[in-house]
């Protein structure tokens, strides 16, 4: 029998995109968050010097591919890991949604996720059956849990976890003997200091523990590369469990394809392009978040990310409507957990036009 599970969340939200796309003089689109900007070039000639092959690709990924995602680690995360301690994912999400299954988890066992949180981490739950707990305090994660996730910097709200309170998971999880898995895709863009200038640090930082026993990181270059068309993530931590994930993702034949782990071969050496892409963000975050403010909005987080989490006070619902009626498509909170439940998630993601087109509707509210 197919497990039951709610409607798709964005689903929902379909009345209001057409009533945004009704707007006489345009809509604009700061909703899902997908990248609207190319692929970078190196990504692009990656991709084309593995097009020509026709063999099925290694689930685990080819050794120069391993080897350049263990030099992106430790120059960009300051982490030092291994070949073996690495495999390319089909996107993060499948891998996110599909960890309880990897990891063996089922009835009787809880997995905690934030208490606002990307919907995936609680359908990965549901997929298995496992109990979901809401719980940002280590100390109020309970004996049963097998599996915590943390989000840093968040989706929705842009927190990060800093180092001391990494370090105060990660001892919490090994008190518990659970799996910590940390995504951290939006580890490249900070904007309020100390992130500016800091490195968002990793679970897997040398700072925050001399063990990677337990631990995973979970990395995609959908949005620092503008891939996400392609597909393109990685997970590493604990030699143990990414041997006992990868046995299982070959009997389940999750390959990334050769010509994508070529593309993120290219691409993840390439510092240049992120760089670019920050300063596209940063001068799009620049334009909308005072057009926010100025509209009645408080921004609350937001300190990095590529999102703006917003509150007027009212119910999500409520201001949903309001900015569809003036052509703004936004995320409602209710999406990631009852404790959103009075804010909006604005991306900073659409193109220059429509954050501009954004900025001034705002201004007319």
């Amino acid at each position: 029998m197919v497990r039951q599970l709610p409607d798709y969340p964005w689903d929902t939200l379909a009345p209001y995109i057409a009533k945004a796309k009704a707007h006489p003089e345009g809509f604009a689109d700061l909703s899902v968050g997908s990248p609207v900007d190319p692929a970078p070039d190196s990504a692009q000639r990656g991709l084309l010097s593995g097009a020509a092959a026709g063999s099925y690709p290694t689930t685990q990924g080819t050794e120069q591919l391993r080897r350049a995602i263990c030099d992106w680690y430790l120059d960009s995360r300051g982490v030092t890991i291994t070949p073996d301690c690495v495999i390319p994912t089909i996107g993060s999400k499948e891998l996110v949604a599909l960890l309880p299954f990897f990891l063996g988890l089922g009835s009787g066992d809880t997995i905690v996720i934030p208490e606002i949180a990307y919907p995936s981490y609680e359908m990965g739950a549901a997929f298995v059956g496992a109990e979901v707990v809401r719980a940002d305090d280590p100390a109020d994660w309970p004996e049963s849990t097998r599996l915590i996730w943390i989000n840093s910097p968040a989706n929705p709200h842009g927190r990060v976890l800093n180092t001391a309170e990494l370090k105060q998971r990660v001892a919490r999880a090994k008190e518990l003997g659970a799996v910590l898995a940390s995504d951290e895709c939006y580890a490249e863009f900070g904007w309020d200091e100390p992130w500016q200038t800091e490195r968002i640090p990793s679970v897997l930082d040398p700072a925050v523990t001399d063990s990677h026993s337990g631990l995973l990181s979970v990395y995609s270059l959908s949005k620092q590369s503008n891939l996400a068309a392609y597909r393109a993530a990685f997970i590493a931590g604990d030699s143990e469990l990414i041997a006992a994930i990868l046995r299982i993702r070959k009997h389940a034949g999750l390959m990334l394809p050769y010509p994508v782990q070529t593309a993120l071969e290219s691409a993840l050496p390439d510092t240049e392009h992120t760089r670019e892409q920050r300063l596209r963000y940063q001068r799009r975050r620049e334009i909308l978040l005072p057009a926010v403010v100025n509209a009645g909005w408080e921004v609350s987080d937001s300190e990095a990310g590529l999102y703006l989490w917003a509150s007027n006070g009212t119910d999500c619902w409520e201001q949903i409507a309001k900015l569809a009626d003036a052509g703004i498509i936004a995320g409602p909170g209710a999406f990631y957990g009852y404790a959103g439940q009075q804010h909006i998630r604005l991306a900073i993601t659409a193109t220059d036009s429509d954050i501009e087109l954004a900025a001034k509707r705002l201004a007319a509210l």
